[in-house]
């Protein structure tokens, strides 16, 4: 929250989305938020493909995404709790889809323009510093994309 505060008036009047750990949002809210976006940030626990439906994603077209930023792969007692039991109820091609390779392909293939994603489990922290370089070299410095991928790799 504090990093979307500093950079608030670099971002459009129509910035939504759900923040917080009160509630997760429904299917039909993450669907709004894809669709109605132009650029979507995902900052939380474990995989985000563990928070959405497969066949709901698949089914989507969203060409006016020209970005999302996955800064998932964060992991706690109690978000581990949660993928594991929800998990069970999963076949191993469908965890497979849930990775980080594959879920990059899938947005790709739905109309999301660039994806930014981690590869591997993080902390919260380390997300916190890589969300501040991104809106640093993408908002205020106008970087590209992959400009500022090419900075976060050092």
């Amino acid at each position: 929250k504090e990093i979307l505060e500093k950079h608030q008036d670099l971002f459009t009047l129509q910035w939504e989305g759900a923040i917080g750990n009160m509630s997760v949002p429904s299917q039909a809210e993450w669907e709004q938020l894809l669709t109605n976006s132009s650029a979507f940030l995902f900052y939380g626990m474990e995989r985000f493909m563990s928070h959405v439906l497969l066949d709901w994603l698949i089914a989507m077209n969203i060409p006016q995404c020209h970005l999302v930023i996955l800064l998932d792969l964060v992991r706690s007692l109690q978000s581990y709790r949660r993928v594991t039991n929800s998990d069970t109820h999963k076949n191993c091609l469908r965890i497979s889809l849930e990775r980080p390779t594959e879920t990059a392909m899938l947005l790709s293939l739905i109309g999301v323009r660039s994806v930014i994603a981690t590869q591997w489990y993080t902390t919260l922290q380390e997300n916190a510093e890589r969300l501040e370089t991104l809106f640093e070299n993408l908002l205020r410095f106008g970087k590209p994309a992959g400009q500022t991928v090419h900075i976060l790799r050092k």
